[in-house]
């Protein structure tokens, strides 16, 4: 029996039609985010492994591929299994998100770059995910990170090129869930939550849209909590729309409100929602944490926040940092392929013994018209032929003559 000839699980080959889409999509992106002030830069696929595991991932950190070191002998091996400590045996790991490997980019390059640095990042990355739909073991994402703004602006500037962005590509009624996390530790305190529980009580808060809220109190109190914290935030829960206690991170309360006031006054109403219980899972993020959310779909299109004290980890100094990321693979499905109807694509059908110079001829006159040209033998039956090509993204054909020498004696039908 032949050996299977499929990638490996959770990742994808791409067909060339499905790659075109992808890269057009992306190519929407790319100007949207660079016509809001953003550069692009490239990191190498792996970063070393002490980096990678140095509790600045959160738990991607489990899921990190890590690449054996090389030149391992048979003793190095059993002195690790002995150890019961596989890790020992890596020294590299492939990046299973971009915020890190941009931390370790700005601290080498910090001399390099302006005091506000925003930046895009578009690759992919690497998670030992289990297999299933939606989730991958590789995939892309599409980041934008300003560096060195302590203030409001870069959430702001974040927010209104994420919402561009979208826009561009057609996604429409998206919304951005919003949330500070100093509100949310102000919460557990103000609910009366041991601070040495605070992580294990976000797990279970971050389950609230699974769940509901009664899942959230029941599972709170199989955790063991205190009585009365979890009396108090099942009161919480039960208002609609919630009411801060006026004692709760008055500063970050005040900042959320500024950042919806600024996108009000940039003509951007209704994109944003507070949820006081929005927790993103990343535990580096130290402020301001959103999500994009649609009315059609379950699962969250993209997310992110402040993280103002991950790159510090490479200085000697605090050095303030936020991001937004569009989750591409999740949006790629739902959004227009931008070529449709771009009417540049062209193919010509052309005989078997059809000479070699004269298509070469007619090829070169289309493109130096801005076409896209393929030629194509001509088949018995057409129609699946032009099936294909529309496939493709081509839109349009021409049969070439045994006569044809210009491109202007071509008569191009349109494939429907």
């Amino acid at each position: 029996m032949a050996s299977p000839v499929t990638p490996p699980r959770g990742m994808r080959d791409f067909l060339p039609a499905d790659k075109a889409k992808r890269e057009r999509v992306l190519g929407v992106i790319r100007q949207s985010y660079s016509a809001h002030g953003f550069d692009e830069i490239e990191t190498p696929v792996m970063e070393d492994f002490g980096r990678l595991h140095a509790g600045l991932g959160g738990d991607n950190e489990k899921l990190a591929f890590n690449v054996m070191r090389r030149g391992l002998d048979a003793e190095a091996v059993r002195a690790a299994a002995d150890a019961d400590d596989p890790d020992a045996l890596a020294d590299l790991g492939l990046r299973f998100d971009l915020t890190v490997p941009l931390a370790r980019f700005y601290a080498s390059h910090r001399a390099s770059l302006p005091q506000v640095f925003r930046s895009v990042q578009i690759a992919p990355v690497w998670r030992a995910e289990r297999p299933q739909k939606g989730r991958y073991r590789q995939f892309v994402q599409c980041d934008i990170d300003i560096i060195g703004e302590a203030g409001i602006l870069a959430e702001i500037e974040l927010l209104t090129a994420t919402l561009a962005t979208l826009d561009a590509l057609g996604l429409e009624n998206c919304r951005i869930r919003i949330n500070d996390r100093r509100i949310l530790l102000g919460l557990l305190d103000s609910f009366g939550f041991d601070p040495a529980e605070h992580d294990s009580v976000l797990i279970t808060i971050d389950k609230l849209d699974k769940v509901g809220p009664e899942g959230v109190v029941a599972e709170l109190r199989e955790k063991g909590s205190r009585p009365e914290a979890v009396e108090a935030i099942e009161r919480f829960l039960a208002v609609s729309p919630p009411v801060l206690p006026e004692a709760v991170a008055p500063d970050a309360v005040a900042d959320l409100a500024r950042i919806g006031a600024a996108l009000s006054a940039a003509g951007v109403d209704g994109a944003l929602v507070f949820d006081p219980f929005l927790v993103r899972g990343m535990g580096y993020y130290t402020g301001t944490i959103f999500e994009i959310e649609h009315p059609d779909f379950s699962f969250s299109l993209g997310g992110g926040g402040r993280y103002d004290g991950m790159i510090g980890r490479f200085l000697t100094e605090s050095v303030p940092a936020c991001g937004f990321s569009i989750g591409f693979e999740r949006i790629i499905d739902l959004v227009a392929d931008p070529a449709a109807g771009a009417g540049d694509a062209v193919a010509l059908v052309h005989d078997k013994n059809a000479e070699p110079e004269r298509l070469l001829a007619l090829k070169r006159q289309l493109i130096a018209g801005g076409r896209r040209v393929r030629l194509e033998r001509r088949t018995k039956n057409l129609g699946p032929l032009l099936e294909r090509l529309a496939e493709a993204g081509f839109d349009s054909f021409a049969l070439v003559g045994r006569e044809t020498t210009e491109a202007a004696e071509l008569e191009f039908k349109t494939l429907d």
